[in-house]
């Protein structure tokens, strides 16, 4: 199964909806599977008095200024359906739960900051959705089992995807920790640390696109990504956003490292082929005569192997074997020109 690629658009559609629309385009023409918006409201994602943290002051008003209006959704979604995208959109609450639903969409999201909200995660998994949510901040395996046995208390056979992640923003490099990935493949492995079986991916919050290929290579099946227009639009979400070009040269990346992946079926992969000759065979270092014994004084390995041939690996058992044939200098010898 090919990697699944959400194309993060989060506020970067800045309450245009022709830039919205934009940011589906670029998702399409990039190669992505889905483009994702986020359903918030100011009035139900902070409280009152929060206290200004992570730079963020006036969280409220912040909130306000970005959230997607609501009567959008349902035109985007028509949009996307159109452009031949999935369209998805992470809830932050009971209402957007319900109206995400009802536009008919396939999954949802939980963001990793509310992964960590057993409340929240009911009533995602109450839906019997499929659902993708990234590991809650702070969170190691024990948070991610302990949130999928809150999706099974609601759903007792649930599609369930994790992404790893570092919910700093941006992370830096030395923070994506991505042999993370592995470790939690390896205890799904075992069976006994997690509930139920998951799909893993990786939701990557790190400048530039260095890390999803990566991901893919350590095991990731779903890569969620920021984009913006440009990084040069005001709001928080622009700055450690890629942009256009670099979307789909990531796709582009990701796919090839998909191609890197598998095992090998036989002794030549298929480009091998042409190239076996360039292995070596045992060929003699003078002129050998019938009934003469073979040695170290006589024989040595060489390119090419040609069929028939004694490789190379064989040089030790030839050792005191005896000529059949004439053997000439610098010749390869053939399994037929010496007997035991």
């Amino acid at each position: 199964m090919s990697v699944f690629i959400i194309a993060e658009a989060g506020a970067n559609h800045d309450r245009d909806l022709n830039q919205a629309k934009n940011l589906v385009d670029i998702a399409v023409q990039s190669g992505c599977d889905a483009v994702k918006f986020q359903t918030y409201s100011s009035e139900t994602l902070y409280a009152d008095n929060v206290e200004d943290f992570a730079g963020y002051k006036n969280i409220n008003k912040l909130i306000k200024n970005l959230e997607l209006p609501r009567e959008w959704q349902k035109e985007l979604f028509q949009y996307c359906n159109d452009s031949g995208i999935e369209f998805m959109s992470t809830p932050f609450d009971e209402e957007a739960i319900e109206e995400l639903c009802n536009l008919g969409v396939k999954r949802l999201k939980i963001a990793g900051f509310e992964s960590t909200d057993p409340r929240f995660v009911k009533l995602v998994a109450s839906t019997g959705l499929p659902i993708i949510f990234t590991a809650g901040i702070g969170s190691g395996t024990d948070q991610i089992s302990e949130t999928i046995s809150w999706i099974l208390e609601e759903n007792k056979s649930p599609d369930i995807t994790v992404l790893h992640g570092n919910n700093a923003y941006p992370t830096p490099l030395s923070d994506s920790n991505l042999s993370e990935i592995r470790k939690i493949l390896d205890l799904q492995e075992l069976g006994t640390f997690f509930p139920h079986d998951f799909t893993v991916g990786i939701s990557d919050h790190t400048e530039g696109i260095l890390v999803p290929p990566l991901a893919v290579v350590s095991g990731a099946e779903v890569v969620e990504k920021h984009f913006t227009i440009s990084r040069s639009l005001s709001g928080p979400d622009h700055k450690f956003a890629i942009e256009p070009k670099e979307l789909k040269q990531m796709v582009k990346n990701i796919r090839s490292s998909e191609q890197c992946l598998g095992y090998r079926k036989n002794r030549y992969t298929i480009s091998e082929q042409r190239f076996k000759k360039a292995t070596r065979s045992v060929v003699a270092t003078r002129d050998i005569y019938p009934g003469e014994c073979l040695t170290n004084l006589n024989i040595t390995t060489m390119r090419p192997f040609l069929d028939s041939a004694i490789p190379a690996k064989k040089y030790y058992d030839t050792l005191y074997k005896v000529a059949k044939n004439k053997i000439s200098k610098n010749h390869v010898v053939f399994e037929g020109d010496v007997r035991s």
